[in-house]
């Protein structure tokens, strides 16, 4: 008999995982936005997108239409002055994939080109959104960190981001082979096909004989470096400062010659580049998709990793200002974020907002965690028409110890304002950023552990003051919107290991209940360098309505808590995470929320990595485990796409020329959980990704193999084709259900106990 049996789908965990994510935004009128939303298909087993346009007709009066996109539409990007949009477009048919880039003025094609022979998928963020890596939000948020889509000021070229094509001359065999076979490296985990990202730049004349531009009045060119560099340069988020003027992120290849895994990662080599385009004159009768020389200008220092470029214009276009997003080249694989910037009149850089290193009791500013990238428009003016303050702020949504809030920075002096902050009795809103029309709106969503995510446009009113009004809500089932109301979450501080502190999300009822208490999951984060917050996961809220009480702790190396406490973490990996979770269960036990022999613990990545050290450590503290793709024997993750992690994490030195001694391997082996395979007596399941190549199969199938050896009970499920998240539609659903299913069949402590 199977150890795993299935009890049937969850109507909850269905209704809450189709229900619409809303991803990003655009202003393309001024009065008009254009929400953009992932929506989960269970029948057919995809991922749709889904728009609303919401029409802003009075300040009490809000009209919308939905349309459902067409998954031809790779991209889209509407011009600063809203009277042109520009779409990638992907058309197959069979076999065949064409592309095309489309200028649309109002309802009209103004300028169309088949790109298809000139480079090839387009690199975009998959969802026309802002939002990175953080393993509690789902891949629908994840961007292409590669991305890039600008109009010029004049709104007559374009730049865009695209894979590069291997000219491997299959047609003629006589021609030189290896190219086509020479070794590139890719970006790693769920970027196996981006190895060539280049920037293509999209030119077009318009003509008063007609309303759309004829092919000889467009260009395309791929841009290049003038000189090669003894290391390649690989450029990408791009944005148009001038005409001639383009400001770009650039990755660089190792020493070594490779690309470390980007996912995730905010510690890579790259740097912020000016690129200078040619005179138009000397690309006249240029052919189509050429490449063309660019004078580079790297304007960041190597040790700082920068990324995600954004131009501020005055009131007349001009460009007066850059700013970007960096980060400590190497260490741990996500820090404390400063905010940089560059006078583009004096050509100085400055600090505009710094790392912080412990928040005090007088300032409790964590320091900057946003996500991956700044939001493609993340400036707002407040009140210009009153002239009672002229400040410009760049926004962005930050964490702050277990939730994510607004920020507001002035441009001038770096000063923070945080807009969302919580009050007692207030819930516990987690905030994303959407977009602002850079003028004074701006559109975001919030969600809490027990309420889906809603859309709201902020804006300032006629005292300069912030108000907020609600564009969108999700739509429940009676049942489902009665059964949230039953759950309550909350924040507890672990006092003997702060800033440790844990969600907890209960059933009001349950927990009630005379006799036993329920069932507590523990659920620890992956990373390390990640946080578990406030935000909605249908996920985590069908598993609390399964009747559980849920707790997510932000242990040592979480980030939104400070400087001091990622880097405390590093060397410790094994140990402290490990206690400080340990505690956060005793912890729950003292104040009456669960009680002993009645836990369970569940994770992914690190987090699986403490599920395993927490059953080998503590092998009478839990029941039952369950891991995804768990990271099990440290010392024998080489093939990872981020080989950095386990030598910085463990506190080992890492370089470019850095292989496994037999030192490093019995520090790493001393740290992982495989050290404990002997102590452990909990069931465990394994939920595995067969194409990961984070966390390799390899990993959670040592353990599998260990336990069977020592006659453990242990089950495991490969999923094809799926990667570290197992965030596929089928993938996420099985393994929900999985766990859901080990927890019922061992949650009591029936077996291994």
């Amino acid at each position: 008999m199977s150890l795993l049996e299935h009890t049937g789908p969850s109507t909850f965990y269905t209704e809450l995982a189709e229900l619409p994510l809303p991803l990003s935004a655009n202003f393309i009128a001024g009065d008009v936005v254009r929400v953009t939303y992932s929506v989960r298909d269970h029948e057919r087993n995809i991922k749709r997108s889904l728009t609303k346009t919401f029409s802003l007709i009075t300040d009490h009066e809000i009209s919308y239409a939905t349309s459902h996109d067409s998954s031809e539409i790779k991209a889209f990007a509407t011009s600063p002055s809203k009277s042109r949009q520009a779409i990638l477009r992907e058309v197959t048919n069979g076999p065949t994939t064409n592309r095309f880039v489309e200028i649309w003025s109002g309802t009209q094609i103004e300028a169309s080109l088949d790109v298809t022979k000139y480079h090839d998928v387009f690199h975009t963020d998959g969802g026309f959104h802002n939002p990175h890596y953080r393993p509690r939000i789902p891949a629908d948020r994840i961007p292409d960190f590669l991305s890039s889509l600008s109009f010029s000021p004049s709104e007559t070229s374009l730049i865009y981001t695209a894979e590069a094509k291997i000219d491997s001359h299959d047609d003629d065999p006589s021609r030189d082979p290896y190219p086509k076979f020479k070794y590139t490296p890719h970006f790693g985990e769920q970027s196996r096909a981006k190895k060539r990202p280049t920037i293509f730049l999209f030119r077009w004349t318009k003509s008063s004989m007609s309303t759309r531009v004829a092919k000889q009045d467009m260009s395309l060119f791929a841009l290049s470096q003038t000189q090669s560099t003894e290391i390649p340069i690989l450029f990408c988020q791009a944005t148009f400062a001038t005409e001639d003027l383009i400001f770009a992120a650039g990755f660089e290849h190792t020493k070594d010659g490779r690309l470390l895994g980007v996912k995730g990662c905010f510690n890579r080599p790259m740097g912020i580049w000016e690129l200078r385009l040619p005179e138009s004159g000397s690309l006249a009768g240029t052919p189509l998709g050429a490449r063309i020389s660019c004078n580079p200008l790297k304007l960041t220092p190597s040790e700082r990793s920068c990324r995600s470029p954004r131009v501020l214009y005055d009131d007349n276009r001009t460009p007066i200002k850059l700013f970007w997003l960096s980060n400590p080249v190497g260490g741990a694989h996500a820090s404390c974020v400063s905010l940089e910037s560059r006078d583009l009149k004096t050509n100085s850089n400055k600090i505009l907002v710094d790392t912080v290193i412990e928040p005090t009791p007088e300032n409790d500013f964590p320091g900057l965690y946003p996500e991956y990238t700044l939001p493609s428009s993340p400036f707002l003016r407040r009140d210009p028409f009153l002239h009672r303050d002229k400040h410009v702020y760049i926004v962005l949504q930050s964490l702050w110890r277990s939730r994510t809030t607004v920020l507001f920075i002035d441009t001038e002096s770096g000063t923070i304002t945080d807009e969302t902050k919580i009050h007692p009795d207030e819930p516990m809103y987690s905030w994303n950023v959407l977009a602002t029309d850079n003028k004074m709106h701006i559109v975001c969503s919030r969600s809490t552990p027990t309420t889906p995510s809603d859309v709201l446009l902020g804006y300032f009113d006629q005292r300069g003051d912030l108000s907020w009004k609600v564009l969108d809500r999700p739509v429940l089932s009676g049942e489902a919107e009665s059964a949230l109301g039953d759950l309550t979450a909350s924040i507890i501080p672990i006092g003997a290991r702060p800033p440790t502190e844990t969600l907890v999300i209960q059933s009001k009822k349950a927990s009630a209940r005379p006799g036993p208490k329920p069932i507590c999951v523990t659920i620890p984060h992956g990373g390390p360098h990640s946080t578990s917050t406030t935000a909605f996961s249908p996920a985590t809220a069908a598993l609390a309505l399964e009747g559980y009480t849920l707790s997510l702790p932000n242990y040592t190396g979480s980030m939104g808590f400070g400087e001091k406490y990622i880097t405390k973490l590093l060397g410790h990996c094994g140990s402290m995470d490990v206690e400080d979770v340990v505690e956060s269960v005793e912890e729950l036990i003292r104040l009456g929320i669960s009680e002993r022999g009645r836990q369970v613990v569940q994770g992914g990545s690190h987090g699986g990595f403490l599920a395993a050290h927490l059953i080998g450590q503590h092998p009478h503290l839990f029941n039952a485990a369950v891991m995804r793709n768990p990271v099990i024997s440290a010392g024998e993750l080489t093939p990872s796409d981020i080989p950095d992690w386990l030598h910085s994490e463990f506190g080992l030195p890492f370089t470019p020329s850095t292989i496994l001694t037999p030192a490093s391997f019995q520090t790493l082996f001393a740290a992982s959980p495989i050290a404990h395979v002997d102590r452990m007596r909990a069931p465990v399941l394994l939920l595995l990704g067969e194409d990961d190549l984070r966390v390799v199969p390899t990993q959670g199938m040592r353990l599998y193999h260990a336990l069977k050896g020592r006659e453990g009970t242990v089950e495991m499920l490969m999923f094809p084709k799926e990667s570290h998240p197992l965030e596929g539609v089928e993938a996420a659903k099985v393994s929900w259900e999985a766990g859901r299913d080990w927890f019922k069949a061992f949650a009591e402590g029936r077996l291994g106990a």
